[in-house]
């Protein structure tokens, strides 16, 4: 396989025709290697539009929805990230590339574990990765600039909101299977908050999401 006729497809094909369009976020793609992040088993579908299985039941994000989702956060040098969910650590480096910091929080060890290998590999050193469960809040007192939940999550808590910054960013994908909606929502004041739905999606849960009450009759 010739790799960087893939990569290229995968730009052209798959991610340009989602309106993906900054030509930082494109620029990107093409520096950071995402077969790299991709487990070996699977690594001749690192530029394929699908999701790649890690384990555990979890999967990385379709090379398009990485892009799309990177795109929106529209990142500045000086933000603080916060990461729910680093799976593969590809997201991550994707984050920490237009970012100051990433604050990257996985439930499962194993993954954080592969992700810290794979980043050092790339000589990323702005990424603060932790083993944890935080589908319903990350405590940080200094606050975050941009937040991602890579796992859909039936109610969004509103804890994630009060960790952002004024002028901050989080996007999560919200509902139930069969159709979820991407949301961004920005902290326009403090306590004040605008969310705009970007488009449906479906993805697997976080682990230990919260989940709406159950009616009773």
């Amino acid at each position: 396989m010739d790799i960087e006729q893939a990569r290229y497809n995968m730009v052209e094909q798959q991610i340009r025709p989602w309106d993906v369009l900054n030509q930082s976020v494109l620029d990107l793609l093409f520096r950071l290697r995402r077969e790299d992040f991709v487990p070996p088993p699977h690594r001749a579908l690192a530029f394929v539009d699908m999701e790649i299985p890690l384990g555990h039941g979890e999967a990385m994000w379709t090379p398009k929805l990485e892009a799309r989702v990177l795109q929106e956060l529209t990142l500045s040098p000086a933000d603080r990230v916060l990461e729910i969910g680093t799976g593969s650590g590809y997201f991550t480096a994707l984050l920490a590339a237009q970012a100051a910091e990433v604050v990257s929080v996985d439930i499962h060890a194993d993954f954080s574990s592969a992700a810290s290998a794979s980043l050092r590999a790339h000589g990323i050193a702005n990424v603060n990765l932790q083993t944890g469960d935080a589908a319903r809040d990350w405590y940080d007192q200094d606050g975050f600039d941009a937040i991602v939940l890579t796992g859909s999550t039936p109610l969004l808590s509103d804890a994630f909101r009060r960790r952002l910054r004024v002028g901050g960013r989080l996007f999560a994908i919200t509902g139930t299977p069969p159709v979820m909606q991407a949301q961004l929502v920005t902290c326009t004041a403090p306590g004040a908050f605008r969310s705009v739905t970007l488009f449906e999606t479906c993805v697997a849960p976080l682990l230990n999401a919260p989940q709406p009450a159950a009616f009773v009759f």
